[in-house]
């Protein structure tokens, strides 16, 4: 019957032509999409975390008209709070970054100077930093007062008796960044005499929007109760449902296109099989005449189908993981690294690609094998 089926494949060249073409696109989107898949997410975290902070933990008792007014809490709680954040696992807070802020005078001018420790991680995973990293003895300088006392890098300065070094200043913000000095959150207690306390911990929201029906900050605050109840939250909603809106907008487009193109490809699949059943009415009749029985004429088809399948798939998954490889770079430019070849996907390609064209061909497999030869040849 092997042999019948390469026949059959030789004779009908165009037929299985289309057919492999139908399991190729298949396959290729399929392959194309998991490939980038990585990159993707990879690359909306990075773009969405560029956001910046998205949650504010300040102290319980801040009066939030005034916190609004002056952009951050007078009150102050023990840098060690942000510590407690690690006793707990699966926390939908990351990225935890003590803070002190407070406006000063420095140069005959009001400034914000703001202390930032090292990000924490109450996952324990090692994450790329949020936000720049301040070397003890250095300050990072926002642009306006860059800019107003023609501070370049290296340069020195002093604030209330201490000396820093620049290490950088930062770019136009457009925000009350443009007149802030950073500094490391050590020597900013020791300026404002405040050591040991904080007055904010910013951090990312990484809990997913999931059914629209349970507000992020209701969870977000019970948690925070719960490692720290002397803490109150504060959430960027805009910022948080914009980071969620992207991460989610490429799944659900595909999610979307993909069930066309399978259904598109599954009808055309079953139409060629259709076609090849009502062009061979004859050879069928024949065949089932000289001996050849229902289940010959069945593994005919689903042989040939399932051999469309197979080789579909694997001319896909190259073509698939080809396209991935040249052209998702070029998409994904931050995190192009991550896109490799997935050898798992080209083994569920191998199994599901001839299970599907062997479905798509199952109906007109049917109607060929109980089609009465006595009539058809009669009919002919």
């Amino acid at each position: 019957m092997l042999s019948l089926i390469l026949k059959e494949i030789k004779y009908r060249k165009l037929n299985f032509l289309l057919g492999i073409v139908a399991v190729i696109t298949a396959v290729a989107l399929f392959t194309g999409f998991f490939t980038m898949t990585g990159a993707s997410n990879r690359e909306t975290i990075r773009l969405t975390r560029d956001m910046g902070f998205n949650l504010r933990v300040i102290p319980k008792e801040t009066n939030i008209n005034d916190f609004w007014a002056t952009g951050y809490s007078n009150n102050t709680m023990p840098q060690d709070y942000v510590l407690k954040f690690n006793k707990f696992k699966n926390f939908s807070y990351a990225h935890l970054t003590a803070t002190l802020q407070q406006k000063i005078k420095w140069r005959g001018r009001e400034i914000i100077l703001t202390g930032i420790s090292n990000e924490i991680e109450p996952s324990g995973k090692k994450k790329a930093p949020m936000i720049f990293s301040i070397q003890q003895g250095t300050v990072i300088l926002g642009y306006e007062i860059a800019k107003e006392f023609n501070l370049q890098k290296d340069d020195t300065l002093s604030v209330s008796g201490l000396h820093f070094k620049v290490a950088y200043s930062l770019n136009e913000n457009g925000s009350e960044d443009d007149i802030r000095i950073f500094a490391p959150l050590k020597a900013v207690q020791q300026i404002l005499g405040k050591e040991g306390q904080i007055n904010e911990i910013r951090a990312l929201n990484c809990l997913c929007l999931t059914d629209g029906k349970t507000d992020p900050l209701i969870t977000l605050r019970q948690q925070l109760n719960e490692v720290l109840p002397e803490g109150k939250v504060i959430m960027n909603r805009t910022i948080a449902v914009a980071r969620e809106k992207q991460r989610l907008m490429f799944q659900k487009y595909f999610a979307f296109i993909l069930p066309f193109v399978i259904i598109i490809a599954a009808i055309w699949i079953g139409a060629l099989a259709w076609l090849n059943v009502r062009e061979r009415k004859q050879e069928i009749g024949i065949l089932r005449s000289i001996g050849y029985d229902s289940k010959d004429i069945a593994f005919l088809f689903m042989g040939k189908a399932l051999f469309i399948g197979l080789v579909g798939a694997f001319i896909g998954y190259l073509i698939g993981t080809a396209l991935s490889l040249s052209i998702g770079p070029d998409i994904f430019k931050v995190t192009a690294k991550a896109i490799k070849p997935n050898f798992t996907i080209f083994l569920w390609s191998v199994i599901a690609a001839p299970i599907f064209a062997g479905l798509s061909t199952f109906i007109p497999m049917m109607s060929a094998v109980s089609q009465d030869p006595a009539r058809i040849l009669l009919n002919e």
